[in-house]
């Protein structure tokens, strides 16, 4: 079974940067749009971004200009580059591959 793994998650100053990636353990990966999505305490789970198979990148407003996703089909892997972090960014992110999740990773921005 196809599992995912996120990882690069922490804790990190206002205005600083973080790398999450996520792993798959299968080979299905390259064939499907995959994206990141965010969960902040007590809210509803919100999109992040996503992106093609082909590499053409999709993002919510509120990261536009901050946030690159990319992918890595050879490896099985995509990553989100999270740059200029806001407190506002704080969150459980999680990867998307069709129907499965990772189990996310957290991002603390804070002071």
């Amino acid at each position: 079974q196809v599992q995912l793994a996120e990882s690069g998650g922490g804790l990190v100053q206002p205005g600083g940067s973080l790398r999450l990636s996520c792993a798959a353990s299968g080979s299905i990966f390259r064939f499907y749009v995959v994206g990141w999505y965010r969960q902040a305490p007590g809210k509803q789970r919100d999109l992040v971004a996503t992106i093609t198979p082909v590499g053409n990148p999709n993002y919510a407003d509120p990261v536009k200009g901050r946030f690159t996703i990319s992918r890595d089909n050879a490896k099985n892997t995509m990553y989100l580059q999270m740059n200029s972090l806001k407190p506002e960014d704080t969150a459980v992110y999680f990867c998307n591959v069709g129907t499965l999740w990772g189990k996310g990773t957290l991002v603390t921005v804070s002071s």
